[in-house]
């Protein structure tokens, strides 16, 4: 019988197929965090790379590329039934899906790529890589890539004890794959919706990389993440949950996000998530998928009607920073500054003269800010 990469399955049988793949060194623990959560939704794969975790090291030796890897996941994929299927990786497993997507269109309905590259840099490093483990086992790269997984202060043992246990001859053959990576040429042919993700703080990795994939790729987005390094989905696994569940559930662009953009512009949706951290990424999905993907998305009332409501409700409860928002809002969804005048006045009867006052106050400042006072 052929060797397999091992795998975990969870969720649903009949879901989505989404498979994940990790970076060097790890194993299936890297999405301990996410997986999970993931897999309500989705029927998720975890893989194991040759030699890591429990997949059998003679899968590779010297001279592996990244497009062995990627045929051993489809050959995985095959052995589950799945024509198709979602995939979302990390560094080395990012690439193998960056190669699945250029290579085999056909088998990938949405990319996620985390903290990954197309090219990992000249191959020298890496071949001293290879020859350093060859001779002397993981262990002293173990001894050093916390600094390269994590931002100070952070730790996470059982990841880097993965690491140890590596077989250092499957290690070796994967850095021989990392140290001829180029893919792009290969990055706009491909066809899959796209999304990049990247830490702000990663050494192996660094966010240039990211932009490099993305800017490659047509339509896809960016996403960066503050006080993450190299391996987010450890360090930051809500933030990056949120993302992975915005880009995969979305039909086309996520519903949600397209119509958060249009009303409240692509500046503060930037800054939103730009600042999103492990405690409010859950709350910033939760928006992106209850208040703008079914909410304001609802055809009952237009967007200028939603406008008026929100107006007056803000008035009321006071939330005088929203209002301000929601005044810009207001004029994209195509209301008239006499038209917001008009319902500061309501307000004014119904909600109180000192709240219409200050909200007059607020509208008259961001109306004179753009223009249109």
């Amino acid at each position: 019988m052929t060797a397999t990469l091992h795998h975990r399955s969870e969720g649903p049988a009949t879901g989505p197929a989404l498979l994940l793949g990790p970076s060097l060194g790890t194993s299936t623990a890297l999405w301990d965090a996410i997986a999970p959560e993931l897999s309500t939704a989705f029927r998720t794969v975890r893989w194991d790379l040759p030699g890591h975790g429990r997949s059998p090291a003679e899968l590779i030796g010297p001279g592996a590329t990244v497009a062995h890897l990627g045929t051993f996941v489809l050959a995985l994929a095959d052995s589950l039934g799945l024509d198709r299927f979602h995939y979302a990786g990390v560094s080395l497993g990012g690439a193998v899906g960056l190669w699945l997507a250029a290579h085999h269109p056909e088998r990938v309905d949405r990319l996620a790529v985390i903290c990954s590259s197309a090219h990992f840099g000249p191959p020298g490093p890496w071949q001293e890589r290879a020859s350093l483990v060859r001779r002397a086992g993981t262990g002293p790269v173990a001894e050093t890539a916390p600094a390269r997984w994590f931002t100070p202060g952070f730790a996470d043992p059982g990841l880097v004890e993965d690491l140890r246990r590596a077989d250092p001859e499957a290690y070796a053959a994967c850095c021989d794959a990392l140290a001829v990576l180029d893919l792009r040429d290969a990055l706009p042919l491909i066809t899959a919706p796209t999304l990049v993700v990247a830490g702000r703080q990663d050494p192996a990795t660094p966010p240039a990389h990211a932009r490099e994939i993305a800017d490659a790729v047509p339509g896809a987005a960016l996403t960066e993440l503050a006080d993450a390094s190299h391996l987010a989905v450890t360090e930051q696994p809500g933030a990056v949950l949120g993302a992975l569940r915005e880009h995969l559930s979305a039909p086309g662009p996520g519903k949600g996000m397209a119509v958060r953009r249009q009303v409240l512009g692509d500046a503060h949706v930037d800054r939103a998530q730009a600042g999103t951290t492990n405690l409010t990424a859950r709350f910033q999905d939760f928006i992106a998928r209850y208040a703008w993907g079914e909410v304001w998305t609802d055809p009952t009332l237009s967007r200028r009607e939603r406008s008026l409501v929100t107006l007056t409700a803000l008035v009321a409860h006071g939330h005088l920073d929203e209002l301000a928002l929601h005044v810009r809002a207001a004029r994209r969804n195509g209301l008239s500054p006499e038209e917001i005048g008009a319902v500061l006045l309501q307000t004014g009867v119904y909600c109180g003269v000192p709240a219409a006052n200050a909200a007059f106050a607020v509208a008259q400042r961001v109306l004179e800010a753009d223009g249109a006072a």
